[in-house]
């Protein structure tokens, strides 16, 4: 009898996905609505390569193993992006540090794999913010990206929208890869968080907040929370927080 219940234990049973999409989304307000059959795609791969008979069992888990917690989120997370996308919106960042004349803390949320912090660096130091005037902390709840940004190592595609002045400026080019200069990685500092999590508050102030295609893989109610608490992180209560456009509510 112990021998057949031992066998029952490793019966595969990858069928019901919902609770693993209730628990990413308690977890991290990331929603699948409409995109179960690729979660279940996903989750079942995930699943198979670490040796895990079920979803229930993947549950079981990633309540006592933080390590596995993490590989989980950053398997159902993604992070494609370039630098200086839609540019108006950090042209008008530019224009209000200019404006305020005194040094600011910039939030990124997320920072994904570093375009969009660095870019907005670059940015600023094109338009000639002093060096010593502006500081950015990213976040992403995915670690694969932030250490891609710590390493700051980019695709021709990733820097399409960068002429070729500011890419010989800003970059150094490896074989296929353009690496960014410490000139410009030193203005970021990076952190894995989760923006639901209550320890997220500690995070600190800021005088002005990036949010950009974060808010599509939420529903409305996760939406209207996590703007919210990206809004009791302002230093000025009347700052508008840069949204991306498809970030609607």
């Amino acid at each position: 009898m112990p021998e057949i219940e031992k066998k029952e234990d490793f019966v595969e049973d990858y069928y019901d996905v919902l609770p693993i999409a209730k628990y990413f989304k308690n977890e991290t307000g990331v929603t699948f609505d409409k995109q179960e059959s690729i979660l279940k795609n996903k989750v079942t791969t995930f699943c198979k390569q670490r040796g895990i008979s079920s979803f229930k069992k993947l549950l079981q888990e990633i309540e006592i193993d933080k390590k596995l917690k993490q590989e989980l989120i950053d398997a159902l997370t993604t992070n494609e992006t370039f630098f200086y996308r839609e540019f108006k919106q950090i042209e008008d960042l530019v224009k209000s540090v200019k404006a305020s004349n005194a040094r600011v803390d910039i939030l990124c949320a997320p920072s994904a794999t570093g375009e969009e912090p660095y870019g907005i660096v670059i940015a600023l130091l094109e338009a000639g913010v002093p060096y010593l005037n502006f500081h950015i902390t990213g976040i992403d709840i995915n670690s694969d990206a932030i250490n891609k940004a710590k390493c700051a190592e980019y695709k021709e595609r990733n820097v399409r929208n960068l002429s070729e002045q500011i890419i010989d400026k800003y970059f150094t080019k490896k074989e296929n890869l353009y690496v960014l200069k410490e000139s410009v990685k030193s203005h970021v500092s990076y952190k894995i968080v989760n923006l639901f999590d209550p320890s997220f508050a500690t995070i600190g102030k800021f005088d002005f907040i990036f949010s950009r295609n974060m808010l599509i893989y939420f529903d409305k109610e996760t939406k209207i929370k996590a703007k919210n608490i990206l809004e009791s992180l302002r230093k000025n209560p009347s700052q508008e927080i840069f949204f991306g456009h498809a970030d609607l509510f």
